[in-house]
């Protein structure tokens, strides 16, 4: 769609819509940037209200955790499918940076100008996100947390969680079938709260707003860089994967195909 069609107009099946991982070259800049921020806000909102929320209506961690990613879930893959066609969906800093490092030699995806607004817009979003829940819930605004999450255990979890996001991601994108990033992203990050040690934060920008939070889902200041440090490491790691895993072959005079 040009930016001369009227909104309403309606797409072709059969013209390939974005996603993660698939940035719309075409969507002005400023409009990626808030979709990227209301986007990661509205999910750092989802995670910590549903935590708050959980807590209030049980005592029984098993339940609270369930609710928790339950929301999750449901909550990313509506955020997915709305603003993937605008931004390509991120909501984190470790897949805008992926996407910008496998788009170096490529020229497709986003450019180096990009990761420089995506970037803070999700960080942003992710602080803003966290104090409107606190907000919705009568919670002090900014209130650090008190969740200490720095044992070896929790940062090896964020190592797997993150890489496994971003080889699912780039995967997708390899096998042409991101228009299932909706489902697949959404229902990896639910399995990933439960098999990873971590809880699968697999997001620097959703880390730190989550700091900003003493409820459910906070974690630490203390341990931010570490989760950080750990969500970039399973970026290098997923990107490896994929690399590995999705390689692509060669023609009969070894070249790639077209």
């Amino acid at each position: 769609m040009t930016a001369t069609e009227p909104v309403g107009t309606p797409i072709p099946a059969d013209v390939p819509q974005p996603a993660p991982g698939a940035t719309p070259p075409r969507t002005p800049l400023i409009a990626r940037a808030a979709a990227e921020l209301v986007g990661t806000a509205a999910l750092v909102a989802v995670v910590v209200g549903s935590g708050i929320q959980a807590t209030k209506l049980t005592q029984d961690v098993a339940l609270q955790l369930l609710a928790n990613s339950t929301a999750t879930v449901f909550g990313l893959g509506v955020l997915i499918a709305l603003l993937g066609p605008v931004s390509g969906a991120h909501f984190n800093p470790a897949v805008t940076l992926a996407e910008w490092w496998t788009a170096r030699r490529s020229g497709a995806g986003v450019n180096a100008r990009e990761p420089a607004v995506y970037v803070p817009s999700q960080i942003a979003g992710a602080i803003a996100g966290a104090i409107l829940a606190d907000a919705m819930f009568g919670e002090p605004l900014v209130q650090w947390s008190t969740h200490d999450r720095s044992a070896g255990n929790l940062l090896l979890g964020e190592v797997v969680a993150t890489a496994g996001l971003i080889l699912l991601i780039f995967g997708l994108a390899r096998t042409d079938r991101l228009r299932f990033a909706p489902v697949a992203v959404a229902s990896y990050i639910g399995a990933a709260y439960w098999f990873t040690s971590s809880t699968s934060f697999a997001n620097p920008a959703v880390t730190i707003g989550r700091a900003f939070t003493d409820t459910f889902a906070g974690i630490a200041p203390a341990s931010v860089p570490g989760f950080i440090g750990m969500q970039l490491a399973g970026v290098v790691v997923g990107l490896a994967l994929v690399a590995v895993i999705f390689m692509r072959g060669k023609t009969d005079n070894g070249t790639p195909p077209a």
